[in-house]
């Protein structure tokens, strides 16, 4: 899958293509189903297909206090779009120039100009340009005089509700893992480096590995029984997500995890940490002792889950 970072490195190649226009946020299935569509397209025009996303996201750009936690961080969402058969992605940066273009403007510098555009697929609810003045109707009447179609993206339902980043987070929040991996069509994981950290766990007498989240929020927070996949072996463990109330610090959401019989070095590591079933919610303990025998009953409990459980989860 090709990358191309903002409209200044689209070239005359890149022009002709079919594309889909907005956050992606999760990829879960609502956005895999635009994407098949988007290939089946762009397959039967034998042209490319194209994502367009924004960096930062729209709400995030205008409040950023506000703006909901990430589902998918940028490198994530690629590693997701790369695996649904995308052909490239356009990143355009979410700034004042951008938010103040006019809708004719985005259509005639980023769809005509900029890619090209033979056919695009957004929902009906789409609106873009400044004061959001676009929207599906504005697309269609610029599409019939630019020459491109223009199709309302499906909607998929999960038990009878639209399938939504909203609602996933929604679901994350309240610990519904099942739920998530119903809305996604996988189980949620987080990516990061190995960190150095406080060196607390190791103390305590459980090493965790600190996950670089670089991540303003979380969409979710607690103590969850995980996995990850380290030199092609799956290995589970327990982590805690959030701010660790029981132990001073920035009041950043840190990802501690402990994996179960695993002593090697993880420092500068790149692990994906794929959350299966929450234990319970964050909590203030008075003391390190109250602190340690919760932790050690969180290990407890994941061998008790792990050795318990058919390996339905080991990466295939």
């Amino acid at each position: 899958m090709q990358l191309v970072r903002g409209l200044h490195n689209l070239r005359p190649q890149h022009r002709g293509c079919v594309a889909t226009i907005g956050n992606f946020d999760g990829v879960h299935r609502g956005h895999q189903a635009i994407l098949a569509r988007l290939r089946a397209r762009a397959a039967a025009l034998g042209l490319p297909s194209c994502v367009v996303i924004f960096e930062p996201q729209p709400r995030e750009f205008f409040a950023p206090q506000r703006a909901p936690a990430r589902l998918t961080r940028l490198r994530e969402k690629l590693e997701l779009l790369a695996a649904q058969g995308v052909d490239r992605v356009l990143c355009l940066t979410f700034n004042r120039r951008l938010c103040e273009l006019s809708a004719q403007a985005f259509v005639q510098r980023v769809l005509v100009d900029g890619l090209g555009v033979r056919h695009l697929e957004v929902g009906d609810d789409f609106r873009f340009g400044c004061d959001r003045a676009g929207d599906f109707a504005f697309l269609c009447q610029a599409g019939a005089a630019e020459g491109f179609s223009v199709e309302a993206a499906v909607t998929v339902e999960v038990d009878g509700q639209r399938v939504s980043s909203t609602r996933l987070r929604t679901a994350l929040g309240h610990g519904d893992l099942l739920l998530v991996e119903h809305l996604l069509g996988r189980p949620f994981s987080l990516c990061g480096r190995v960190l150095h950290g406080q060196k607390l766990g190791r103390q305590l007498g459980a090493p965790t590995a600190n996950i670089q989240l670089k991540r303003r929020r979380v969409p979710l927070s607690g103590v969850y029984l995980v996995s990850t996949e380290l030199d092609g072996q799956f290995r589970p463990g327990v982590a805690n997500i959030g701010v660790r109330p029981s132990v001073s610090g920035d009041g950043r959401a840190h990802l501690e995890m402990h994996l179960l019989d695993f002593a090697g070095d993880l420092y500068g590591r790149h692990l994906r940490v794929t959350f299966h079933h929450k234990l319970r919610d964050e909590e203030r303990f008075s003391s390190l002792e109250a602190l340690k025998s919760a932790i050690d009953a969180d290990i407890a409990a994941a061998r008790a889950y792990w050795l318990g459980q058919p390996r339905t989860h080991e990466p295939e």
